[in-house]
């Protein structure tokens, strides 16, 4: 393998805490000549804010080698849909997806708007309209999710030309050494509300795989997935034809998750925690 994909969230650390000899591992590849790119579904975080938590945990990086799902959706909205200039997006999530789609020139609004954390009023049913110029709802993982944001997001995707997009659809999400919803559980409701099913623009997605080595232009077979999780991380690496995937049980996956996944979906080796790769 030349190129390693590396998740974060339950690979490299847990919330704010760096997983065991995290940093010796990575320059171990390094020194080796190997390329690290960073591939993560955590839309909360532009590619910038994920440098800074790097760098704050001590692992060397630069903003080129991260790819996070908020700026995949971005790319993904402006490249390959091309909105028009006329249109906007409705964002369901944090400052992560706002920064991204800044960073492609793409018009939204929603977020972390404070407007948009307010209880809904009874004058609120009757005034709302819905805005003419939105041409997508994108949905991520969002701290302050209520059901105003629940209700515009409604009336918007009431439109058929309106597209309904989500950064992942992960069910959960690692932190401190807990589970906890991901974003996924975040867009499920207006799936089941609308009845739309919504274009992930994260792992597993092949969207996003696409994306990914067209920036970076790498061999697939010479190319390694390692992740924590079977459904997401494994799936996007055999999805996408990679030469190989590595699982680590400080995630979400465990042994006996790997273990039933059967041929199609375990991955190619499993570890304890990455830092065996020292050994």
């Amino acid at each position: 393998m030349k190129v390693f994909l590396f998740d974060c969230d339950g690979v490299l650390w847990h919330g704010n805490t760096l997983l065991h000899k995290i940093v010796d591992t990575l320059d171990m590849l390094r020194s080796k000549g190997k390329q690290i790119v960073f591939v993560t579904n955590n839309s909360t975080k532009s590619r910038r804010a994920y440098k800074k938590k790097l760098d704050s945990l001590g692992i060397p990086a630069e903003v080129d080698e991260i790819f996070g799902s908020a700026y995949s959706s971005a790319v993904y909205i402006k490249r390959v849909v091309k909105l028009p200039a006329d249109k906007k997006v409705y964002v369901i999530g944090e400052s992560g997806i706002e920064e991204e789609l800044e960073s492609e020139g793409v018009r939204y609004f929603g977020g972390t708007d404070p407007e948009e954390r307010k209880v809904m009023q009874e004058e609120d049913y009757t005034n709302f309209v819905p805005d003419p110029e939105v041409g997508v709802v994108l949905c991520g993982l969002d701290n302050h999710i209520n059901y105003r944001k629940y209700a515009k997001a409604f009336q918007y995707l009431q439109d058929p030309n309106t597209l309904f997009l989500a950064t992942n659809v992960d069910s959960t999400f690692p932190n401190k050494g807990k589970l906890f919803p991901g974003a996924g559980s975040i867009s499920a409701p207006l799936s089941y509300m609308s009845k739309r099913v919504p274009i992930s623009l994260g792992k597993p997605s092949q969207a996003m795989m696409d994306a990914v080595e067209g920036k970076f232009q790498f061999d697939r077979k010479r190319t390694c997935m390692v992740g924590d999780r079977i459904d997401t991380d494994i799936k996007f690496g055999i999805a996408g034809g990679l030469g190989g995937t590595l699982a680590v049980l400080t995630g979400v996956a465990t042994e006996e998750d790997i273990l039933n996944a059967g041929p199609e979906g375990a991955p190619d080796a499993y570890l304890d925690k990455l830092s065996d790769l020292l050994r």
